[in-house]
């Protein structure tokens, strides 16, 4: 196929489609959907105080479990403890399923493993959990969890093609991307230390419509299942095709440093990037000094109209100076530090890539669309921080298309990242200049390993937090400043996804203090299927909004699942025994008071 010169703004604008000013950008209105809830703000009429919840009470906490159910999660929770048998355990299923059979294979992981991470096969078999749950105030947000079967090689191979353009794959092009954006064939297969629900490969855009299609069957599930809740399901970007996010991802970092180095030069290192401000007159200095453009055409890009009266220029400012400056844009991509020079990126892509993004975009917003009308919420998945920018930049642009009335779109933020306050303070000021509603999923994050190994490997910082006490400290300062922004704000959202004990007592702690109800249904909150019912069912039972992720599909075909589940309660359950401890504390209440038999009502 011929090739035909393509800017990198361009391909930029395809996601922008309006410029970042302090107007609201125009945005598609939902469609309504059964029983499509108000915007939610808080009630007129007296309402009783936030009930007390109580962690420590097994007897309420496991209500809704039967004692075979809690001795079940007491011995795969304990397994999954086990380093040694995790070591081990693919040889040791594969071993069983060989032994036993794949019909005895299927009844043992039924028993054990797969039931207590997995609902069921289909749609079908899944709802009488989703429903006993929900009698006990507790949610569901649907995943199909099937993961193709792929070698490792394969993996590999699929994602170093679909991570490099037409141009670079046949030597036409050199890529001038930093090395944190390169792909690497070392860490080519996706899966390997990541703890995630599944792992998606676009090796064609028939595999892409097929992910496509099978997210609308979760959102139609979702919003059949919800009855009077709010339905939530969660989405992948990577899922929906274009090959090049790499590349974006490394246009959009540098061009933000480019910003940040900037500021350093007129003695702004160090602030917070949302309060991070540019004078105007030093930054065209800056400019006409790299020989980026004369001192006559920058006169049009700092204009009163673009920037204010201010004389000074913020990174949203920034952003936007770039989307719609087309001979900026012709320099935009590699602003070298080392040289105080900008250098050409690769920047020639097939028709064909050009309309795999397209297509990219048009799913995503196909997907957004049917969320709408059935009522459920869309939650994007984060990824490796190498994708993230672009993905972020694609959430955004479906959040300002989508999230009009109330926040239909949650985009997730994940806070081991050195950059996570930055990042989430940047989405709120942005939702409040253009008029969309902000919605997030606060997570700690699921690459921690991957991502290290790779930066050691490749010779790039360390973009995680040092220590585990180091990211609970950024998740609760990034939940703060989203609960002050909840507290002016009743058309913001926020998903608390957390296992951690302590961050749920935070946030009930400043939900109290800045006046937010459960009722008001700002604050959601999210756990695993199979892990911490000491924390969700007391919460559902208070009446606060949360919910519980639940993967189905058949047994063999979710074993990549299940092996991602294990390897991450070794993480979480060899520093947290409690959730052991209280299951074996309310059997024991059960055998001594003769409830051994108890049936959940």
């Amino acid at each position: 196929m011929g090739l035909r010169r393509t800017s990198w703004v361009q391909l930029y604008a395809l996601c922008r489609r309006a410029p970042l000013s302090t107007a609201p950008a125009a945005r598609e209105q939902p469609a309504a959907g059964p029983e499509a809830e108000p915007v939610c703000g808080p009630a007129e009429t007296a309402r009783p105080p936030v009930p007390a919840v109580d962690f420590g009470n097994t007897q309420e906490a496991y209500r809704s479990r039967r004692s075979w159910e809690l001795a079940r999660s007491l011995l795969v929770l304990s397994l999954c403890a086990s380093p040694a048998l995790l070591a081990r355990h693919e040889q040791l299923l594969h071993l069983a399923r060989k032994l036993l059979g794949q019909r005895l294979f299927n009844t043992l992981m039924k028993m054990t493993f797969y039931g207590q991470f997995v609902a069921g096969e289909d749609q079908e078999s899944i709802r009488p959990l989703i429903q006993r749950n929900k009698a006990f105030g507790v949610g569901s947000i649907l995943d199909y969890g099937v993961e193709e079967d792929l070698t490792p090689e394969e993996a590999e191979r699929t994602e170093m093609e679909s991570c490099s353009s037409a141009l670079e794959r046949d030597g036409r092009g050199v890529s001038k991307r930093e090395k944190q954006f390169q792909a690497h064939r070392a860490f080519g297969d996706l899966r390997d230390g990541v703890t995630r629900a599944r792992t998606y490969f676009c090796a064609s855009e028939a595999k892409c419509d097929s992910h496509m299609e099978t997210f609308l069957r979760c959102i139609e599930a979702s919003g059949e299942a919800r009855g009077s809740w709010e339905g939530l399901t969660g989405t992948r970007v990577e899922a929906q095709g274009w090959h090049p996010q790499l590349q974006f991802s490394d246009v959009l970092t540098k061009w933000r440093r480019f910003f940040h180095h900037v500021a350093a030069e007129q003695g702004k290192a160090g602030l917070a990037a949302v309060d991070t401000k540019l004078e105007v007159a030093a930054l065209q200095e800056s400019v006409v000094k790299m020989g980026i453009a004369s001192r006559a055409e920058i006169e049009d890009w700092f204009t009163a109209e673009t920037l204010g009266e201010s004389g000074t220029l913020d990174l949203l400012d920034w952003c936007s100076l770039i989307d719609s400056r087309t001979e900026l844009s012709r320099h935009l991509v590699v602003p070298n530090m080392q040289t105080g020079r900008l250098e050409p990126l690769l920047s020639q892509f097939t028709e064909e890539e050009e309309r795999q993004m397209t297509r990219m975009l048009q799913r995503m917003g196909v997907l957004a669309k049917k969320a709408s009308q059935a009522g459920v919420r869309l939650m994007v998945d984060a990824e490796q921080t190498y994708f993230q920018p672009a993905i972020s930049r694609l959430t955004l642009e479906t959040q300002r298309r989508f999230n009009v009335e109330r926040p239909l779109v949650f985009n997730t933020f994940q806070c081991y990242l050195r950059d996570a306050y930055d990042n989430v303070t940047l989405d709120v000021e942005l939702a409040r200049r253009e008029g969309w509603c902000f919605g997030a999923k606060l997570v700690r994050g699921a690459y921690m390993a991957q991502e290290r190994a790779r930066a050691l490997e490749v010779g790039y910082e360390d973009p995680i937090n040092p220590t585990y006490e180091a990211t609970s400290a950024v998740y609760h300062r990034c939940l703060d400043y989203v609960l002050e922004e909840l507290k002016h704000n009743a058309r913001a959202a926020v998903m608390v996804a957390s296992h951690n004990e302590g961050t749920v007592r935070f946030t009930l702690r400043r939900m109290e203090e800045l006046g937010l109800h459960p009722a008001d249904r700002q604050v959601y909150f999210g756990q695993l299927l199979g892990m911490c019912d000491q924390i969700s069912f007391p919460l559902g039972q208070a009446g606060f909004p949360v919910y519980k992720y639940v993967p189905y599909g058949p047994v063999m075909e979710v074993l990549p699942y299940l092996s991602r589940r294990a390897l991450e309660n070794s993480g979480v359950m060899k520093g947290a025994q409690r959730e052991r401890q209280l299951l074996w504390q309310e059997l024991k209440r059960r055998l001594c008071t003769g409830s051994l038999f108890h049936q959940p009502a």
